[in-house]
């Protein structure tokens, strides 16, 4: 038998159920799926609105701070320029100040070194007065020694002591030990003590005391005594400053401790005077009488006056140009042309004579 053939409807029933089904499936997840969504936009749109407003606060709490910051930044760099003003100002006024600072410093220097130049200047001259106020007591010291009592003995003299270099030269010949002939002869026989006590020694000694004691206090002296030698009493031949009271004692104690004699030269004098150096610029001669030798001693044992003035001239020959002879004589029994001899010497040099009495000095 033939079969009926069917035709196949794809909308059949069962399709359409499958079909309703799978739509209804649909819609259901599409509600569940929109619901989900809703809900987690919601929550999303409130994190963002809160975050976004979050966000809004700090823009304008930021705005706010920048316009702070801005303001501040403003007043920062207002400070800072007057900060470097004032910065340059100081330093101005620091390169001003050092530079005054220098000239101050330049100027105490200087006031310094003034100031030490006069405090030298004040302790030389300290030194100076110390030293001329020793000397003036030193010397009045010496002069009230020597001629207390008896006043001021260069009056009518002439004879002023002076000069750089003044050399005192003592007759120590025999004849000084008394005036006259007879009286040497018997002192030369008396004991040394004896002899040292002569009355015309001892006005020697204190002649050249007297005369030690009127030389300036900023002068040179020399002691010396001859007979047919010349010596000095200091050691040597050096000057020594008037103010050496040390070397003046020593002096005036070896000429204590000298005894006169043997003759009289003044070769020995001329010589040693030439010998000085620097030469002295004033001499003063002790002396009693005219030489009794020249360069060499006599053959006799008398010397006739004629013989001594020859002595005297040919010494006179060899002078040292320039220099003052003051000439203190004793005069001595039987040389009457002693006199006149040593006062021409002394107008010759342009020194002084004097014939002083027997108190003097």
């Amino acid at each position: 038998m033939a079969r009926t053939q069917r035709r196949f409807n794809v909308f059949s029933l069962s399709f359409l159920d499958v079909m309703s089904c799978g739509f209804g499936a649909v819609v259901l997840i599409f509600l569940i799926i929109n619901h989900a969504v809703e809900d987690d936009t919601q929550e999303v749109n409130r994190d963002l609105l809160a975050e976004v407003r979050k966000l809004d606060y700090e823009i304008d709490t930021g705005e706010k701070d920048l316009v702070d910051l801005q303001e501040t930044l403003e007043g920062t760099r207002a400070r800072i320029s007057t900060a470097r003003r004032e910065l340059l100002a100081m330093l101005e006024d620091l390169e001003r100040r050092k530079a005054d600072l220098d000239e101050i410093e330049a100027e105490t220097i200087a006031r310094q070194e003034d100031v030490e130049e006069l405090q030298s200047d004040i302790e030389t001259r300290q030194d100076e007065v110390e030293k001329l106020q020793a000397q003036e007591e030193l010397s009045k010291g010496r002069q009230l020694i020597e001629v207390a009592g008896e006043g001021d003995r260069q009056y009518l003299t002439g004879l002023f002591v002076g000069g750089r270099y003044v050399l005192i030269a003592l007759d120590a010949s025999a004849s000084m030990l008394d005036e006259t002939i007879v009286q040497v002869i018997r002192r030369r026989n008396m004991s040394r003590e004896r002899q040292m006590q002569a009355p015309k020694w001892e006005r020697a000694r204190r002649t050249v005391e007297w005369l030690t004691a009127q030389v300036p206090l900023d002068s040179n002296f020399q002691i010396m005594v001859f007979n047919t030698g010349a010596q000095t009493l200091l050691p040597t031949t050096n000057w020594y400053p008037a103010t050496d009271q040390e070397a003046l004692d020593s002096a005036l104690a070896l000429l204590a401790d000298t005894v006169p004699a043997g003759g009289t030269s003044l070769e020995p004098v001329m010589s040693a005077i030439n010998g000085l150096r620097p030469r002295p610029d004033n001499v003063y001669l002790i002396i009693d009488s005219l030489p009794t030798q020249g360069d060499r001693p006599p053959r006799g044992s008398t010397v006739d006056g004629r013989t001594r003035r020859s002595y005297f001239e040919d010494a006179t020959k060899r002078l040292p140009a320039g220099v003052p002879f003051n000439i203190i004589l004793f005069p001595m029994e039987g040389d009457p042309m002693a006199s006149a001899a040593y006062w021409s010497l002394a107008s010759v040099t342009g020194g002084a004579y004097l014939a002083p009495s027997r108190d003097w000095p």
